[in-house]
């Protein structure tokens, strides 16, 4: 391998991707707040590395299952950002026509299956997935992303156990930010290790850094072939932050004292400028994968924003009761 695919390369790179996330999730929250966008949008700030090494190793025929703060999912999976804004922002070249809005959009072209407002809903759909690439001849792998509060929902439970049961190639991806909605999950649980759930279901499951991309795209990677060589479901527990609210006008009066500074300490973007400099890469390179992903989403963001707006004549459209 070239240094470019390892070392200081690949973190170059990955620091590139993480800034791409960063920056569409900032960028969503200012259009937000100037009321361009509408509606409940919930963000992945400080979340980046988990879709940036997990989407790594997905192949093209794999599926993506992410929950409704799954803005990053989509863009590390190859959907590009300007359709995403567009989508956000009501647009008729948006991902969707305009008509998924923030937590409801997807784009199956770019195996991406959807964000799903319903906690927990994603797991019985990658399921669905998973067992028609028995027979379809992609030996497709679906991978279902969901929070940790997520863990205390019976489809996920019964998901779990199903694919267990009967060897399902599913990744099944908790990223753990220590909150359910408002609720520290240690509140929730006697035990919030929640990987060890998955002996329970006799399926492997380990707990693992979800702030640095490279220990995702290992771990993810690792789980990913086994399920696609016939070893069953795996259950990977990211450990992760959110450096914003639930939603965007959340309050976060359950934080406590110094817990963000704390947390920006050890999120993706610290982390990868730390370890790059530790390695002697030059500033100008650090500054460069910033810049290279602000033109990206700036660009996206301009022509999103020049795009006319749906068609509201069309709102009934693929529409199935």
């Amino acid at each position: 391998m070239t240094e470019s695919e390892t070392g200081t390369g690949a973190m170059l790179r990955d620091l590139r991707d993480v800034w791409r996330i960063r920056l569409l999730e900032e960028k969503v929250r200012d259009l937000r707040l100037g009321g361009d966008i509408v509606g409940s949008v919930h963000l992945c700030i400080g979340q980046e590395a988990g879709p940036v090494g997990a989407c790594s190793v997905l192949e093209p025929a794999d599926a993506l299952f992410a929950t409704y703060r799954g803005h990053g999912w989509a863009l590390a999976r190859g959907v590009p950002a300007a359709a995403i804004l567009a989508e956000l922002l009501g647009r008729a070249t948006g991902v969707n026509g305009g008509r998924g809005g923030s937590a409801h959009f997807t784009a199956p072209e770019y195996g991406f299956h959807g964000e799903n407002s319903i906690v927990g809903a994603g797991a019985p759909l990658a399921l669905g997935a998973a067992l028609a690439g028995r027979f379809d001849g992609t030996g497709r792998v679906a991978l279902c992303v969901f929070g940790d509060g997520a863990m205390n929902q019976g489809a996920v439970h019964e998901s779990m156990n199903f694919a267990a049961a009967f060897d399902l190639p599913v990744v099944f991806v908790c990223e753990n930010n220590e909150y359910s909605e408002l609720t520290p999950i240690r509140d929730m649980v006697r035990n919030d290790v929640l990987a060890d759930r998955a002996r329970a279901y006799g399926m492997l499951g380990e707990r693992i850094d979800g702030n640095d991309p490279a220990v995702v795209r290992d771990r993810v990677g690792d789980a990913v072939q086994s399920a696609r060589e016939g070893g069953g479901p795996v259950l990977l527990e990211l450990m992760t932050a959110r450096l914003v609210g639930h939603y965007i006008g959340d309050a976060e009066q359950y934080r406590q004292p110094g817990e963000l500074e704390r947390l920006a300490e050890n999120e993706p973007v610290t982390r990868l400028q730390a370890a790059l400099r530790a390695a002697a890469v030059p500033e100008s390179d650090i500054a460069a994968a910033h810049d290279d992903a602000a033109h990206e989403i700036e660009a996206a963001a301009r022509e999103a924003a020049a795009a006319p707006l749906a068609d509201a004549e069309a709102v009934r459209r693929h529409v199935h009761a």
